[in-house]
């Protein structure tokens, strides 16, 4: 299993990818939308994208767009990371095609949990 953290933080994203790896997928980073694209585009199949909602280049919306406007990404699943999870910003995530969310920090615990909600295995 893959998955693909987008975060723009290299301290945050380093945290989050350490905690994907414990439970059992192989890593992916990107730093911001753009990048996100170009590496899903390569990496063949990735089966969780965990994106930080405030990207740069594009922001979060364009990114769930582009990524649900593609066949090959329908079924990754993709969990918003956030600050704030009030509906204003969480609801057009999940309208856009989001799959569920996180509010940042969160858990190992917390991340497991949620992959299970969206039927997604993990250590």
């Amino acid at each position: 299993m893959r998955a693909l953290v987008v975060e723009d933080s290299r301290a945050i994203r380093s945290i989050i990818g350490a905690t994907v790896k414990e439970l059992g997928f192989e890593l992916i980073e990107a730093a911001h939308g753009r990048e996100a694209l170009e590496r899903l585009a390569g990496a063949g199949r990735v089966d969780l994208v965990l994106i930080d909602w405030k990207l740069p280049e594009p922001e979060g919306l364009e990114f769930l767009s582009a990524v649900r406007g593609n066949q090959a990404w329908k079924e990754t699943v993709i969990l918003l990371l956030t600050t704030e999870a009030h509906a204003g910003q969480v609801g057009p995530a999940l309208d856009a095609g989001a799959n569920g969310y996180l509010t940042k920090p969160f858990t190992k615990h917390a991340l497991r949990e949620r992959l299970q909600l969206v039927g997604l295995p993990a250590v």
